[in-house]
């Protein structure tokens, strides 16, 4: 029985307007807490002061939300980034390679040049010769 696998399986579906699931929740958790921070300053402060860190984190939330380079979201793109940083830089490319992994870590080189194997019959000869040998023996 064959099953047809979705390519764009990883994808996620935009719910309202062209925000997915995960985004709406990003921006609701950074909204919440820029409200909860300009009431909390809002007593003690004027409300144009107590605007400033509040429209800060939304500004940073709606960044980290709406953040797509590469085909890859805030969080991935930051950690292959740090990741690309710590191996000193000798992570290479290839184009027909597709390495991209939460758990990759390395080198990936991809090898072109073909291994040409000589075939030597005497020394196969004397291998089999020998391996006959330590059967009788045994």
């Amino acid at each position: 029985m064959q099953y047809k696998i979705p390519v764009q399986i990883e994808n996620e579906d935009p719910i309202l307007l062209w925000l997915s699931l995960k985004q709406l929740w990003i921006i609701m958790w950074g909204f919440w807490i820029a409200y909860g921070l300009f009431k909390s300053l809002e007593p003690s402060t004027w409300a144009e002061i107590a605007a400033i860190p509040a429209i800060f984190i939304v500004a940073v939330t709606l960044f980290v939300a709406l953040f797509k380079q590469y085909e890859m979201t805030f969080l991935p793109f930051v950690l292959a980034i740090l990741r690309y940083n710590i191996n000193f830089k000798e992570r290479s490319w290839k184009s027909a390679v597709d390495s991209f992994s939460a758990l990759d870590i390395g080198i990936i080189v991809q090898s072109d040049a073909k291994k040409e194997d000589i075939v030597d019959l005497k020394t196969k000869a004397e291998k089999i010769q020998s391996l006959e040998n330590n059967l009788e023996k045994i």
